[in-house]
């Protein structure tokens, strides 16, 4: 679980040990959190923001944590949203992305969802998900959305280098 080589979180709100060495060194965190100590961050709280211009053809956006877009594609999320009710949508992606992973662990959805959440973390993710729909411009949204408009943009994942030679060890508080 705590292959940090591997991580894919670049970014997070808390996790201050996996920020801050000397967070790292507190004996609760090394009971609960990560068992080999750390010399510099892994992770950082500065988000990683991008700009794309709408356009009048989009309908929503879906802001997902990495949980989400580990067991769905960009379009299967898409597609789920366009061709169901606004209503309890990011519940529908949710149920969606356990299901998935349900059958990746070849289980039924139901037996996953009656295991504990603490001990679920075995087998999905954390999975949060927002959905915002534009409402912009008047008419069918069938009308105005084509599948091939698909448009995913991913923050960049890496954000340190993993070899602590190139690092350094004068880490500033903006590096964190």
């Amino acid at each position: 679980m705590w292959n940090l080589i591997f991580r894919e979180v670049s970014r997070s709100i808390g996790d201050a040990y996996l920020k801050r060495p000397e967070f790292n060194r507190d004996p609760i965190f090394q009971q609960f959190g990560n068992p080999v100590p750390l010399k510099r961050p892994v992770m950082t709280a500065e988000p990683s923001i991008l700009f794309r211009k709408l356009k009048s053809q989009d309908l929503f956006l879906i802001f997902a944590s990495d949980g989400l877009w580990e067991q769905l594609s960009d379009e299967a999320a898409v597609d789920i949203v366009f061709k169901n009710p606004r209503a309890g949508i990011a519940k529908r992606l949710i149920r969606a992305a356990v299901q998935e992973a349900a059958k990746k662990k070849e289980m039924r959805y139901g037996d996953l969802k009656k295991i504990e959440k603490g001990i679920r973390r075995h087998f999905h993710d954390d999975i949060t998900v927002i959905v915002i729909y534009l409402d912009h411009q008047k008419g069918s949204s069938n009308d105005r959305f084509k599948h091939n408009t698909v448009c995913s943009i991913n923050a960049p994942v890496d954000i340190f280098s993993l070899n602590a030679k190139e690092a350094g060890d004068d880490l500033l508080p903006q590096d964190f």
